[in-house]
């Protein structure tokens, strides 16, 4: 039961704690330590049931980001953003939702949610009136202290949250916030639609005009031209008319097969343009549809549903909060108390005299050579002064602060306290225990009598 642990600084300060006087004071204090703790658990689970309630109203979104259509399956020029929630998400670098989560944080949301929700600063702790009480708040500041925005994990579901003192007000502000959240999204992605339609437009009307011009322009002879030129090609041997001729001829289809080939590619162009116009037009059309889906609705709370105090975590702080209160209590009673307690004790105590009566006749039977006084700060019972009659080398003598005290130990070297725990006075006993080290005595055994 007994442990110490001995640490010497520089070989002169020793610093030692006795584990079982330790264990001995608290058990001594259990009543303390159970009034503290019971007081501290019942007021925590008290605190459960009379503090301000706090409600938490949230909602989980999925944005599906992919170039304002809902056919990214089949869409075959819809690119997903990159930075967003593409190559950085698969890298595992970015939040995919981070662009979105600064758009519902901008004021372009918040400063509507801010007047439909009527919150403005209030006045300093509720009474001091200041310049800005009954303004509205700014985005920065309701931000800060309101509402909270998390990307779940490896998903594309952003979760809202907002924690209010008043249970309609939290549901109201999530609310808001996802509504004008959607409409923002609605107007750019409008926006962002017709841009690009206007631009496809103007390409695709460029790629015909130039088809249209070389379709008009194109000259030369088509490849069957050949076909029938096998004599004339025989006679160019001989006849210097006909080598002009076939010159000629392959001249014409060299020119035609460059305006077939110029034809194509801009035919070609324009088809592609012309796909990519028609999916501009199919986005335009889907422009006013949000590709917010809210897969958690928010729903008004009640009274029953608030997120805080919550009774377990109350009553884990209880336990907590009253262990701690508990030990400086204990702390607190040791060092103030009046009477003597197991904290004052020193490393060499006997608890039960009666238990460990050989023990102490062990110590006095080898120091039999030299007297040991018995310094008694309580009388001894009947029973121990008939079992101490067979000592001779004993001298028994009443702890006094006198110098009869002083001289009876004067060629004395050991000492035997006797005290009793609650009943023996503390600021006595420390004064003895003092006077005795500064006579260089040697404190044997402090007994503890019951």
């Amino acid at each position: 039961m007994e442990q110490q642990m001995s640490k010497d600084y520089q070989g002169t300060d020793e610093l030692t704690i006795n584990l079982k006087n330790i264990f001995l004071a608290l058990w001594n204090r259990k009543f303390l330590i159970a009034k503290i703790f019971t007081i501290t658990l019942v007021f925590f689970i008290a605190m459960t049931f009379i503090s301000e309630k706090k409600w938490t109203v949230s909602a989980d979104l999925y944005i599906n980001k992919a170039n304002n259509t809902n056919y990214l399956e089949i869409n075959p020029y819809a690119l997903e953003d990159v930075a967003g929630g593409g190559l950085g998400s698969m890298l595992g670098g970015t939040d995919p939702l981070a662009n979105e989560i600064e758009l519902i944080q901008s004021p372009l949301v918040i400063d509507k949610v801010i007047k439909e929700n009527n919150l403005r600063f209030k006045k300093l702790f509720g009474i001091i009136p200041t310049k800005k009480a009954g303004q509205y708040l700014t985005t920065e500041k309701f931000i800060k202290a309101g509402p909270q925005f998390e990307t779940k994990k490896g998903t594309k579901v952003l979760n809202i949250s907002y924690t209010s003192k008043n249970k309609d007000l939290a549901y109201n502000v999530v609310n808001s916030i996802i509504t004008n959240y959607i409409q923002l999204y609605k107007e750019v992605n409008s926006k962002k639609s017709k841009s690009d339609k206007a631009i496809l437009e103007s390409e695709y009307k460029k790629a015909k005009a130039e088809l249209d011009k070389k379709v008009n322009t194109a000259s030369g002879l088509p490849s069957t031209s050949l076909a029938g030129s096998g004599n004339l090609a025989a006679l160019s041997a001989f006849s210097r008319s006909a080598q002009n001729a076939i010159a000629n001829i392959k001249g014409q289809y060299v020119a035609g097969e460059k305006s077939r080939i110029a034809v194509s590619e801009s035919a070609a162009k324009v088809s592609q343009l012309a796909q990519k116009l028609e999916w501009a037009n199919l986005v335009d059309e889907m422009s006013d549809s949000s590709k917010v889906l809210v897969i958690k609705e928010p729903y008004p709370l009640r009274d029953w549903e608030y997120s805080s105090p919550k009774l377990l975590i109350n009553i884990l702080l209880g336990i907590v909060f009253g262990v701690i209160f508990s030990i400086i209590g204990v702390i607190y009673k040791e060092v103030t108390d009046k009477k003597l307690s197991y904290s004052m004790l020193g490393n060499d105590v006997i608890y039960d005299l009666e238990k460990e009566f050989n023990k102490l006749s062990a110590k006095l039977i080898s120091n039999s050579e030299n007297k040991t006084a018995f310094v008694k700060f309580e009388e001894f019972p009947v029973l121990l002064q008939e079992k101490f009659k067979n000592f001779t080398n004993v001298v028994s003598v009443k702890a006094d602060i006198s110098n009869d005290f002083k001289t009876t130990l004067k060629d004395i070297e050991s000492i035997v306290l006797f005290a009793t725990i609650n009943k023996t006075d503390s600021e006595h006993y420390k004064i003895i225990k003092s006077m005795l080290e500064d006579m260089n005595k040697n404190i044997v055994y402090e007994v503890i009598l019951n």
